[in-house]
């Protein structure tokens, strides 16, 4: 039996379209499947979110729920992950399992801090300076998405690139 891991990227609330765009984008670049829970602070067929990965849009795999409850109910048993500024351990001290949920919260207060609080274990955080508030969300999901995808040895995904072969 192959074993398969599967990248999952769920973003709870997201209020900015134009981020919800750029993590799209990266979830149709790496094979990530995006779940999007609402409620959302922009419709889905919004300008700014299609402007950020129109040409990406057929490559995605996008599930929606109507509440985070919704979510854990038709993705368990996880495992999940959950990315805060509150966190103790860093992103990088985990060894990712396969069909990994990531969960990032919405862009003005992140995660709810009782679900935070429930799973403490499996909250972390991406290592800033003192005093910085927070990464922007589609860069901290991106810098996650390939921490995870490089434990995995980058499945499916082109490692090399023939662009400077013969001289070029």
């Amino acid at each position: 039996m192959e074993n398969f891991s599967q990248l999952n990227l769920v973003l709870v609330e997201p209020e900015i379209p134009q981020n919800t765009g750029n993590i799209a984008r990266t979830c149709a670049a790496t094979g990530a499947r995006l779940h999007l829970v609402e409620p959302m602070g922009f419709r889905v067929d919004d300008a700014k979110l299609k402007r950020a990965g129109l040409d990406y849009w057929h490559f995605l795999d996008i599930t929606y729920y109507p509440g985070l409850d919704a979510f854990f109910v038709q993705t368990a048993p996880g495992p999940y992950y959950y990315f805060s500024t509150k966190a103790a351990h860093m992103y990088t001290e985990v060894a990712y399992p396969p069909q990994v949920y990531l969960l990032f919260g919405k862009e003005t207060r992140g995660l709810p801090e009782e679900l935070l609080l429930a799973d403490f274990e499996h909250t972390l955080r991406l290592p800033m300076i003192p005093g910085a508030r927070s990464l922007n969300l589609s860069n901290a999901v991106a810098v996650a998405a390939y921490e995870v995808l490089r434990q995995w040895g980058f499945p499916c995904l082109e490692g090399e690139s023939d662009y400077f072969a013969g001289g070029r």
